[in-house]
């Protein structure tokens, strides 16, 4: 007679990891498509003034930024609690604004060069002749296209 044997055991069969790299990838693809980097490390507080008439910037890649504001609390060992200028990712002065304009000029297409926009983002706080100030270097610059900051106010008039 024949022995009959039992059922021998059954394994749960494997997953097919072909498809596993594919998912990766396009989780991957799409990170990099959504995530945008930062410019620069902001070294002064900013908190802009509230303004009627707000638009928005079409190409902000045609931006040079120019911040105005008082040093963050780790920055102010170092540079005070005055208002100080940050250009890029770095404190700089007023004087410097000329270098920094034909640095970003020389940084962009031959093309966009003319569409250059110069945007300033002060802190309410600070003082409209420091402002002037720069405004005066981005003249002798040649920046003549200058866009202020500000966040939207209420639109009533008082």
């Amino acid at each position: 007679m024949a022995r009959f044997t039992g059922k021998k055991a059954t394994s749960t069969p494997e997953l097919n990891m072909g498809s596993m790299s594919d998912i990766i990838f396009m989780l991957l693809f799409f990170f990099m498509v959504i995530t945008t980097m930062r410019e620069s490390s902001l070294y002064v507080k900013i908190i802009p003034p509230q303004g009627s008439e707000v638009t928005k910037l079409e190409k902000k890649s045609l931006v040079s930024y120019i911040n105005v504001g008082v040093p963050l609390p780790d920055q102010q060992k170092k540079y005070g609690t005055e208002p100080r200028i940050q250009l890029n990712d770095q404190i700089s002065e007023v004087s410097d604004i000329m270098t920094f304009c034909e640095l970003e000029r020389s940084a962009r297409p031959e093309a966009d060069r003319p569409f250059i926009t110069t945007a300033i983002k002060a802190d309410k706080q600070v003082r409209m002749g420091m402002v002037s100030d720069i405004k005066q270097e981005l003249r002798q610059a040649g920046a003549l296209k200058i866009f202020y900051n500000a966040s939207k106010g209420n639109s009533k008039s008082k």
